[in-house]
């Protein structure tokens, strides 16, 4: 634990950091696997509006520093292949 007042304040600060992204994150993957359940249906249409909010979200978190932006370009680069499949 933390001893000084500084110290303290930035354990609290992390922590409600920590919460708020791990929600973010979360958002993230449900988005993807919905993308993926749709891959699997075949509709098109469903596929690219998906594809599309997966994306800019996706380049949101990578500029909110959430995720890297390898990480994000990687994940983009696997939903565009996945995309192109059909």
């Amino acid at each position: 634990m933390a001893n000084h007042k500084s110290a303290e304040k930035r354990a609290r600060q992390t922590k409600k950091r920590t919460e708020r992204n791990a929600g973010s994150l979360s958002k993230m993957k449900t988005g993807i696997k919905k993308f993926k359940a749709a891959v699997v249906e075949n509709d098109k249409e469903k596929i690219q509006t998906l594809f599309n909010l997966n994306v800019s979200y996706i380049m949101q978190l990578a500029g909110k520093k959430i995720i890297h932006k390898n990480n994000a370009s990687r994940k983009i680069s696997a939903l565009a292949k996945l995309k192109n499949t059909i």
